[in-house]
């Protein structure tokens, strides 16, 4: 091949390349709520409420669960903390928050344990929720991510509903952080919801060093959220501040040891057999980091959290258990 057309070649490669990744990103715009920001500045927007329960004093805040089986597990750790039914009851419609960024199979370790999933959403039916909601805004084309991950089936067998991500679906919501000001959110699952429970894979993340619990809320903002990357760790320390669940849970079941966010080889995950459940974020992917077997105190979204009052990395000074399982 000569000089000439192999550039030829080249620049056409690079280009179709190119147009693919835009193609990709206006995809995810169009669905996403960026048409709200057209104009920077939104004629209304809405704050988000806050789902925390009340705790009895003495409850325990966090359970560390180790087990193979994710039903007893799951189990075993709400049953330190009071059981579910001191977080859902009758009548609620709980909204629960996987990570489903990505179209891969549960076993690389990149999205939820599709089987943690369906054990919180089989228990928030035992204590009478009304209705269950999974939803999540993914990055790649949500309808393959959903079946990819497992996480669309997984619903199906407990009943809950899947909500996926349409522009009607979202709303700028004022969040008042120090990077997240005002943003347009996928809210319509939030809108209805009573209780909400985030479940987030335990993975490396090339960003942010670890993607968990905290970072698990990035898949609720629409727009151009990429923008954000070069402010990830104090974007990550605004969740907090913008979203107060009722619990969240660690999934370390499978832990993606590097390669995240996207992971893609089986050699990349471990087997974690550990769930952390706990009311304080900061506080679960505090322990959660050392499962890399890597410093917390090195890891600058937690210690920003923390300075803001929005939660505690001394985990070990909480009121918290740890549970054998199965």
């Amino acid at each position: 091949m000569e000089r000439r057309e192999f550039l030829k070649r080249v620049g056409a490669t690079g280009l179709a390349i190119a147009g693919s990744a835009l193609g990709a990103a206006w995809l995810h715009d169009s669905r996403s709520g960026a048409e709200y920001f057209r104009d920077r500045e939104p004629k209304k927007t809405t704050s988000l409420k806050s789902y925390r329960v009340h705790r009895v004093a003495g409850a325990v805040d966090m359970t560390v669960v180790r087990g193979k089986d994710p039903e007893k597990m799951m189990r075993a750790g709400l049953g330190e903390m009071g059981g579910i039914g001191s977080f859902v009851q009758k009548g609620d419609i709980v909204v629960i928050k996987p990570n489903v960024a990505f179209d891969r199979s549960p076993a690389l370790g990149a999205t939820t344990n599709p089987d943690v999933l369906k054990v919180v959403a089989r228990l928030c039916q035992e204590a009478g929720a009304r209705k269950i909601i999974v939803a999540d805004n993914p990055i790649n084309q949500p309808e393959g991510c959903f079946f990819k991950s497992g996480i669309q089936r997984a619903a199906e067998e407990v009943g809950a509903e899947v909500m996926l991500p349409k522009p009607s679906a979202f709303s700028p919501i004022k969040i008042g952080g120090e990077v997240l000001k005002t943003w347009p959110m996928f809210y319509r699952p939030l809108e209805q919801a009573t209780k909400l429970i985030g479940v987030a894979p335990c993975k490396d993340h090339n960003l942010c060093s670890a993607s968990m619990t905290m970072k698990n809320w990035y898949g609720l903002l629409g727009g151009r959220r990429n923008q954000f990357h070069q402010q990830i760790h104090t974007v990550i320390a605004d969740f907090p501040h913008m979203i107060k669940p009722s619990f969240v849970v660690l999934d370390a079941t499978r832990v993606l040891m590097q390669n995240g966010p996207t992971g893609g080889k089986l050699s990349d995950v471990l087997e974690g057999n550990t769930l952390v459940i706990g009311t304080d974020m900061v506080a679960v992917d505090t322990f959660g980091y050392t499962l890399f077997g890597r410093d917390p105190d090195k890891l600058d979204y937690l210690h920003k959290a923390e300075a803001r009052g929005l939660g505690s990395t001394k985990w070990k000074e909480q009121n918290w258990r740890e549970v054998l399982a199965g």
